[in-house]
């Protein structure tokens, strides 16, 4: 960016020690042998609360009726989903007519005042909130439902027909799932667990988390984001074993993987960026990023980092393809960006306000 002082990259390669988690639990002594405990009293990392919008949001600003808080993008049904409250149910959208109205000049409107500007979703009803979508395999939507105990499998299609939705009980509070070397791997909340399934049948049960939150396909492992300790915890969902776990900064929030078979980290207390290997499990680089990092997508077209800044009502795109991140872009958003999608094919990423203040489309 002309004009802006680049902050100073802080590189760690190896410089943490590795350690394996044992039957942890939530809280504890911090001197009682797990390294990967930050305090006695364990408090996962929220998003910064945004302030009121000053800069006029980037792209098209869509009205959503409801709070949203999640988001993912089908690249193969080109389908954008949204993961909204108040009643919960998911918002299909299609992705191609959303970046066409994104394109048009003068793109800024907020829909409401003008129906007719983007398309209406397809609605699919939820038992309860859905606070995080991933997708599974053969345009599968993965929706867990914390509430009911279930992890909702729905089936995508390009055309206007009705979603398939099939219900798959998860005893223990499923919060995240993602799809890892064919099996459905499902970090439990309330169960503090990671559920490993083989189809719809729990094979494995692997205990030892404090706050399972995020998952992350790496190879063939799985690797877990705790936010209660701040960890990043590998499994092997063949044989449901625990791998090494490192300390993830004092607040890791969010990740997502990269095609250099890395996991990506937003440290959203430290206000920091943060790249792992899994294999083995190594912080490789550890960057400044002012404004609380939150949100995080990877587009593996372009090797960008999209990271929402929740604290300055901003995205920023970080090229991540060399050996510490760089600024490519930097755009305002609506308040609250607790949630964010890339689209690979096109560039454009959709920016979700956690406030009920809608999503934004935008093609950089």
């Amino acid at each position: 960016m002309a004009g802006r002082r680049r902050p100073t990259a802080r590189i760690a390669a190896g410089l943490v020690a590795v350690a394996t988690l044992v039957g942890a639990t939530g809280c504890g002594d911090a001197a009682g042998g797990d390294p990967q405990q930050v305090a006695e009293v364990l408090q996962a990392a929220v998003p910064a609360t945004s302030p009121q919008v000053g800069a006029t949001p980037a792209g098209l600003v869509v009205a959503v009726d409801g709070r949203a808080g999640a988001t993912v993008i089908d690249p193969v049904n080109r389908i954008l989903a949204v993961a909204a409250q108040d009643p919960d149910r998911v918002l299909l959208y299609d992705l191609d007519e959303l970046l066409g109205a994104a394109s048009a000049p003068g793109a800024v409107a907020v829909v409401g005042e003008d129906p007719a500007a983007v398309p209406r979703p397809r609605t699919v009803a939820l038992p309860g909130r859905v606070d995080q979508l991933d997708l599974g395999a053969d345009g599968e939507l993965l929706a867990p439902v914390r509430s009911a105990g279930v992890l909702l499998r729905i089936t995508l299609l390009s055309d206007n027909a009705e979603p398939v939705v099939r219900p798959v009980t998860v005893a223990g509070g499923p919060v995240a799932a993602a799809v890892v070397a064919g099996r459905t791997v499902v970090a439990l909340a309330d169960q503090q667990a990671v559920a490993v399934l083989d189809g719809d049948r729990v094979v494995h049960t692997v205990a030892g988390f404090a706050g399972a939150a995020d998952l992350v396909a790496v190879g063939g492992r799985a690797a877990v984001l705790d936010r209660l300790r701040t960890a990043i915890v590998t499994i092997d969902p063949a044989t449901g074993r625990l791998g090494p776990a490192l300390r993830a900064g004092n607040g890791a929030t969010n990740a997502a993987g990269d095609r250099f078979g890395r996991v990506l980290v937003t440290d959203t207390r430290d206000g920091e960026l943060l790249a792992f290997t899994a294999d083995p499990m190594i912080m490789r680089q550890r960057y400044p990023v002012p404004g609380a990092p939150y949100a995080i997508a990877y587009d593996p077209a372009r090797d960008l980092a999209w990271v929402t800044l929740t604290e300055r009502n901003e995205v920023v795109g970080f090229d991540v393809a060399g050996g510490e991140p760089v600024e490519r872009y930097r755009l305002a958003t609506v308040r609250q960006p607790d949630a964010i999608a890339v689209d690979s094919d096109s560039g454009a990423i959709v920016v979700v306000s956690g406030t009920g203040e809608g999503m934004q489309v935008v093609r950089p």
